[in-house]
Order: C-alpha cells, then structure tokens, then sequence
C-alpha cells in the first residue's frame, strides 16, 4: 500500500470513529505519522461519548471475565476440598457421628431442661441429619417424631407440608398444624430455603437429660482451658 492509499485509509478509518491506536492495528504505522495525517481530523463529541461507551463496556467486560474465572479457580478448589475431608472423615464412626448430633444441638437446639428434644432451621439437611441422628444415633422411633412448621401468611400450608413430608420421609399424621405468621415472606430480605422454619420434635425427659448434661459436660471441660 503506497502512502498515499495508507493515508487516504487512516482518514478513512478516523472518519469511521477509530482511534489512533486501533487505526495501528489495522494499518501498522507509527502513531507520530498518524498524528500528523490525522491532525485536522479530531473525533466528533458523539464519537468521543461512544468510545467512552465502549471503553466502559470492555472494562465491564473484562471486570466479569475475572470474576468468571476466579469463580471457577474456587468452584475447583472448593471440589478439592470436598473430596479430601470426605475421603479422611466420611462415614463418620458412630461416637463421632453423636457427637456432631451433640454440636448441632448445643448450637440450634431448644436447651430448656424441661421441654423436648426440639431443634428448628429452615435448611432441609440440617434437618435430615439431625433426624438421621435422631433416629439412628439416640435409637429414637420415627414415629416418635413431631414435625412443626412455621410459615409466612403468604405461604401454602399444603403445600409446605407436602413438600418437608416428602424432604424428611414423614407422613403428614406427624405433622402438628403449622404456624402461621402474620407477616409476609415477600416483605423480608432473608427468604432462607424458601419453605418456612420446620422443626423436629420428641418429648422424652430421658433423651433430653442425655442430650442436655453430654453438651454441659463438654462446655465444662473445655471452658477451663481457654
């Protein structure tokens, strides 16, 4: 391309909008001899403002092509991860498995001495292990079990409790009538799991005491060693 043409295309590709360093790319010639072609052809302010567009555009564009990979690098570690604690702790041995039980209830548990064994979250797994834990752990019966749930009034108690029956493989004979709240699950920020607060319940002094003086027993041990 003689320099005549390469001059008649840089302006060209001014015209079009282009800047001085993608007009390079394309014509690889040195940015001084374009500014002296290019010297009476300054961009308009509408080229200017869509340039500004894009330019934000690709900074968006390359602020989410981080994120993506650096989300991948920590969806790869986190698999990592997993695959090494399972393969060290899982199955758990029975005293460690009461013992996680034991934990679980000191932190979400109802620790009144006196009522029942009751523990109450919105995460259907917290609920399964701790019925699991329940069931295969302390020996209690499953039909033994109450379920109570607490929902938002703008929620279906149907089909709620169809939904945790099926999640906890309960039949709805078990299930005591939910509780109704009087405000709204769409006026809140935290929608949790999105099917209420569900809680497991036994009523059995005997279980409650062993629960109850096994976390007093721990607290007490390790308390004095801080």
């Amino acid at each position: 391309m003689t320099r005549v043409k390469e001059r008649q295309e840089a302006i060209k590709l001014r015209l079009k909008g282009l800047t001085y360093s993608d007009i390079r790319k394309h014509l690889n010639i040195a940015k001084s001899t374009l500014s002296d072609w290019l010297s009476k052809y300054p961009l308009t302010k509408e080229q200017i403002e869509l340039l500004e567009k894009n330019i934000k555009k690709h900074k968006e564009l390359s602020i989410e092509k981080v994120r993506i990979t650096k989300r991948r690098k920590r969806e790869r570690r986190w698999v990592k991860i997993y695959k090494e604690v399972k393969k060290a702790w899982i199955p758990l041995r029975r005293e460690e498995l009461e013992l996680a039980g034991i934990f679980l209830y000191w932190g979400e548990g109802n620790k009144r001495m006196n009522g029942p064994l009751s523990l109450n979250n919105t995460d259907p797994q917290v609920l399964k292990f701790y019925l699991y834990w329940l069931k295969d752990v302390l020996k209690i019966s499953k039909e033994k079990i109450r379920v109570n749930l607490h929902l938002y009034s703008d929620m279906s108690k149907e089909t709620e409790m169809e939904f945790w029956s099926e999640e906890l493989k309960l039949p709805l004979t078990q299930f005591s009538k939910p509780y109704i709240k009087s405000s709204k699950r769409s006026d809140i920020d935290q929608k949790g799991f999105g099917h209420g607060t569900c809680g497991l319940t036994v009523s059995n002094i005997s279980f409650k005491e062993h629960v109850m003086m096994t976390i007093q027993a721990v607290a007490d041990y390790y308390s004095k060693r801080i």
